[in-house]
């Protein structure tokens, strides 16, 4: 998601915890949230949560703006497989399988997945990872 106004869209109600987190993180963070709305079935949860980031990267960002919509992904591996660190690393068939590739930060290599934290409305917090 690219802001507060896409948030609100998805989200009614967002724990001020999701606020603070998001402010003070300092490295990719995804958080889980109750019950999305206004996004495709299929992307919410079992337990009606659905993990959100809200991205800073100019390209991201622009495209959410113009369409007016989060964009939704997913890992770039096949599950139970390991996760790639840069774009050379992604499997030769997740690259075939998908539309398109952006021609964008092929070089660059992400150390460390997001951490992953998990708010709920009653205010439970559950890292899920670090």
């Amino acid at each position: 998601m690219n802001g507060e106004k896409m948030m609100y869209n998805v989200f009614k109600e967002i724990p001020e915890t999701a606020w603070q987190i998001m402010d003070l993180s300092e490295k990719p963070t995804t958080l889980i949230l109750d019950n999305p709305r206004n996004v495709a079935p299929n992307i919410i949860a079992e337990d009606k949560t659905l993990g959100i980031r809200l991205v800073k990267e100019p390209f991201c960002f622009k495209l959410m703006e113009r369409m007016r919509k989060p964009l939704v992904s997913t890992s770039a591996n096949i599950s139970g497989m390991f996760t790639p660190k840069s774009f050379k690393e992604i499997a030769p068939e997740i690259i075939k399988g998908v539309d398109y590739v952006v021609n964008l930060h092929h070089e660059k290599i992400c150390d460390k997945p997001s951490t992953i934290i998990k708010l709920t409305l009653d205010n439970q917090v559950k890292i899920i990872r670090k």
